[in-house]
């Protein structure tokens, strides 16, 4: 398994500059935060990746494969090693939690259905799902139905899953679940995990490196330790949660 390398990114939309030129690389099975306020730039980021976005400048690299220009085609098995489970779950509510977790089965594998459902039961035992697997998205929470939406980016095998704020919206126990099984994947399974978030309990809990973006650049880039003592004032307005403090709003 290789990285990721963002090299000098810049993207901006209209007269907003949103990244500034950003280098950040990401090591083969770490759980990576990369942190800031709103409107940071930090989902904007992560999307050149699997080409929802394309930088205005700078590259981005795959195991030292430029990706920044390859055609939509190409980016499919991109997607394929770079799952990315967004803030909200996108289940269908028509469909069972099972049925869910098969659709890019179906779409990508050519099994037959009876494989299908083998390996997306696969899946949802590796969230913990698997007993409500015929019962419909309707009749859980945030916290659940997120880690349904996880099982399924998890049906491809990526090397690689980004999550985008997976704690947002849901109570602190299922946040802590949710936290618990990314660092799973990581620990157990080898998935390099990039998690945008401003959860601070989620940061110091299973970070194993923290970037944080502000005013379009990369402010810091380090350890749990390093953000804890750093001087900055910046960073300890954030971690801290300070209403007041030199970060611009």
């Amino acid at each position: 398994m290789g990285r990721i390398e963002f090299r000098d990114i810049y993207k901006s939309f209209g007269s907003k500059h949103v990244l500034r030129g950003v280098d950040l690389v990401v090591d083969p099975g770490e759980v990576l935060f990369i942190i800031g306020q709103s409107g940071a730039g930090k989902s904007v980021l992560v999307k050149h990746l699997i080409g929802l976005l394309r930088p205005d400048r700078g590259r981005v690299f795959l195991d030292d494969l430029d990706v920044t220009d390859l055609k939509e085609k190409e980016f499919y098995p991109i997607r394929k090693r770079c799952a990315m489970v967004f803030q909200n779950s996108t289940l269908f509510d028509s469909m069972s939690l099972v049925e869910n977790v098969i659709l890019p089965i179906r779409k990508h594998l050519g099994l037959t259905d009876e494989e299908s459902r083998d390996l997306a039961m696969e899946k949802l035992r590796l969230v913990g799902m698997q007993r409500y697997s015929d019962r419909y998205p309707a009749d859980f929470g945030d916290g659940m139905r997120k880690k349904v939406a996880i099982a399924r980016a998890l049906t491809l095998d990526p090397e690689y899953v980004i999550f985008d704020e997976p704690t947002t919206g849901i109570d602190p126990i299922s946040a802590a679940m949710v936290d618990k099984l990314i660092r799973h994947l990581s620990d157990n399974v080898g998935v390099t995990s990039i998690v945008i978030s401003h959860d601070l309990r989620s940061i110091f809990g299973i970070a194993d490196r923290i970037a944080m973006l502000y005013q379009g650049k990369l402010l810091l880039d380090g350890s749990q330790s390093d953000f804890k003592t750093s001087e900055d004032p910046i960073v300890q307005q954030f971690i801290q949660g300070l209403p007041e403090g030199p970060m611009e709003v």
